[in-house]
């Protein structure tokens, strides 16, 4: 199965192509093929002419696709809706599935650590973008993602193993006190590895239901939120 991983969620962004499953139908049999950086401020301009450049080199066509990764959030609201209208286009005039990644998700996934995991991402505004999860998972567990002040964060921390990529919340955490991961950035590498796991799990959604998890509203929802 030959899958395209996109992630435009922040200043920066990647693209991944990977094999998966063709020797074992196990969940952690994937060859990341090729993985393409994209430089910010630019994801509408460069994404479909990376991936087609992408396919091209490596003698696919966007026919031999078998599935989609995305990340789906949090981060940029603008780059978050440029990658996903691109797999929604792809997904759609394709028939693929997509499976919508959790970049929080994608953290405690790549830390590779087990019990109560704190995955932990940089919201701005002093906030902090939280993730709650126990690995292994307990059936009908649904793990949460919110948004906390950093003070809210570090109190809450307390009981759990944090893991992030952000330097300054991995040093905020230790001067607290708390046991701490400090995981290399999230790219598209990690969002494809995840999003075979959650494909052969069979937790995929069609291009009509693939969303943004933002967490945070925007700017203009809080606006009118005042205002009612």
């Amino acid at each position: 199965m030959l899958l395209l991983a996109i992630d435009t969620s922040g200043k920066n962004g990647s693209i991944a192509l990977a094999r998966a499953g063709d020797r074992t139908a196990d969940s952690s049999d994937v060859e990341v093929i090729d993985v393409v950086a994209l430089a910010g401020g630019t994801f509408s301009a460069q994404l479909v002419p990376q991936i087609a450049a992408l396919l091209s080199r490596r003698g696919f066509t966007k026919g031999d696709l078998d599935a989609f990764a995305v990340a789906s959030g949090p981060g940029s609201f603008t780059g978050l809706r440029i990658g996903l209208a691109a797999v929604k286009a792809l997904a759609e005039v394709l028939a693929k599935p997509i499976a919508a990644v959790s970049l929080l998700e994608a953290c405690a996934f790549a830390s590779g650590a087990q019990g109560k995991i704190m995955a932990a991402l940089d919201a701005g505004r002093r906030d902090v973008y939280v993730g709650e999860y126990e690995i292994p998972a307990k059936a009908g567990q649904v793990p949460q993602e919110r948004i906390l002040s950093k003070d809210e964060f570090l109190a809450q921390a307390r009981g759990w193993a944090v893991v992030t990529p952000d330097s300054v919340l991995a040093d905020a955490a230790v001067a607290a006190g708390l046991p701490v991961s400090t995981l290399p950035p999230i790219s598209a590498d990690v969002v494809v590895r995840l999003g075979w796991r959650k494909v052969q799990s069979g937790v995929i959604v069609p291009p009509e239901r693939l969303e943004a998890n933002y967490i945070r509203r925007t700017d203009a929802e809080i606006l009118e939120k005042s205002r009612s």
